[in-house]
């Protein structure tokens, strides 16, 4: 499986942080697709092939970057329906938010999220997190095409 065969979905309401996110991921070396989403609904749509989205290709690996917070459906809710969905509960989702409350954490990680990372309120050390988080992601893309 090449590299770039994994899309990412950055689901993430805040304008400003998406484009960070998206910046940083491609100065860490990270080439995949990314596509980004606004709301919780929009990444179910997503996710599920439906809506907008109906007419997304099969088969592709998909990794879920989710903030909590957003519109219409909250962070928590869609990997709640993400993980009891049998069609989506393998996607690998990392939280990626400005949520640090341990009792939300601990209920992602029982919900079944991978890796939750807490976004820096101070810009470089936000920028930092995210280089990291692309470095990070090329090491299980490494991972997923010798085990696969």
């Amino acid at each position: 499986m090449p590299t770039e065969s994994l899309t990412i979905l950055l689901v993430e309401d805040d304008p400003g942080h998406a484009q960070l996110v998206t910046r940083n991921l491609q100065r860490s070396g990270f080439r995949n697709e990314l596509v980004h989403v606004s709301d919780g609904q929009e990444a179910l749509d997503f996710v599920n092939r439906a809506g907008n989205y109906s007419e997304r290709p099969f088969g592709k690996p998909l990794l879920i970057l989710l903030d909590i917070n957003m519109p219409r459906i909250d962070g928590i809710e869609v990997l709640r329906q993400l993980k009891s969905n049998p069609h989506s509960e393998k996607i690998p989702v990392v939280m990626l938010t400005t949520t640090d409350d341990p009792r939300e954490i601990e209920r992602c990680y029982q919900l079944g999220c991978s890796v939750y990372i807490t976004k820096p309120v101070a810009y470089e050390s936000f920028i930092d997190a995210i280089q990291r988080l692309g470095l990070f992601l090329q090491v299980v893309t490494v991972l997923r095409e010798t085990q696969g």
